[in-house]
Formats: structure tokens, C-alpha cells, sequence
């Protein structure tokens, strides 16, 4: 059912590679589409990461939610080090992966941060993440889970 990201492989922050069949299955999936040289990106993403923690890593059971970083940097190296200083323990699409180009023309992505909710598989949710985390905080999560149409576990 995870059909976004089917067949790639993703990573998590330490190093190791994740089946996204596995990681994704059952939830709610933000991409974020982000860079390290943009401000706003460097504004947003911490905010994010506030987020996830109380969803995920905070919340019991955790939220059926996830993301994936697909990244706007200009090399591997400013990736890693983006996704390793600012980032929350969520997924990233390597570097070397030509798949974020057909992502970012799926999900019409003109300009960084975008943060796009999307079903398992891969229908949008919204592609204003960013601003409803801005602007309703947590509540805009169960939004997204009863629109996800997944079985739901989450008590929130």
C-alpha cells in the first residue's frame, strides 16, 4: 500500500537504510522538502521537530506519522549535515536519489520548505503542512489522520 516510496530505499539518521514498506505502512507521511542554505528551512525545521517529537516519539502509543526529507542541498555532504544537525529521527531519500526530481514534479514543488501530507499511497492530504503546523499545532494531525483513511490507533 506504501506506494510512494515503493521500491526505494530511505534512510534514517543513523546511516542505516529502511524499507519504506515497513516504515511507512499504516500512516500519515509528510515530505518535506527542504535545504540547508535556505532560511526558511532553517526557520521551519525545528518547529518541525518539536512537532514530531510530541506526535511520535512523546505520545503513547506513538502517532501514525512519518516523514521524509527529500533534500534541495547542493551535495551530499550539506545533506547530511543539514539532516544530522537540524532534523528530527525521521526518514530521509538519499542524496543520490533521482527519484526526488519526479517527486518534486508530482507534488508541483516550485520553492523550499513545502511540507506535503500525504496518504499511504501518495494522494495529497494538503501541501500546507508547514502553515497548519504553523497555525493549529498539533491539532492539524488528527485532521490528517481521518482524512489519511487508515486504521487508527492514535488516542490524541
Amino acid at each position: 500500500m506504501v506506494e510512494v516510496f515503493s521500491g526505494r530505499t530511505l534512510l534514517n539518521k543513523d546511516g542505516d537504510f529502511v524499507e519504506p514498506e515497513e516504515a511507512l505502512r499504516n500512516k500519515v507521511v509528510g515530505i518535506y522538502f527542504s535545504a540547508g542554505w535556505c532560511p526558511p528551512c532553517r526557520d521551519f525545521t525545528p518547529i518541525l521537530c518539536d512537532f514530531y517529537t510530541e506526535l511520535v516519539e512523546e505520545s503513547e502509543p506513538p502517532a501514525q506519522f512519518e516523514i521524509v526529507f527529500v533534500s534541495s542541498d547542493k551535495s551530499t555532504d550539506d545533506m547530511v549535515e543539514y539532516y544530522h544537525d537540524m532534523h528530527g529521527d525521521w526518514l530521509a531519500l538519499p542524496f543520490t536519489d533521482d527519484y526526488k526530481h519526479e517527486l518534486k514534479q508530482r507534488y508541483k514543488i516550485t520553492a523550499v520548505p513545502k511540507l506535503v501530507i500525504v496518504k499511504e499511497n501518495g494522494d495529497v492530504i494538503t501541501d500546507k503542512g508547514r502553515k497548519q503546523i504553523r497555525d493549529r499545532g498539533l491539532a492539524c494531525f488528527r485532521t490528517w489522520l481521518d482524512a489519511a483513511e487508515i486504521f487508527q490507533n492514535f488516542k490524541g
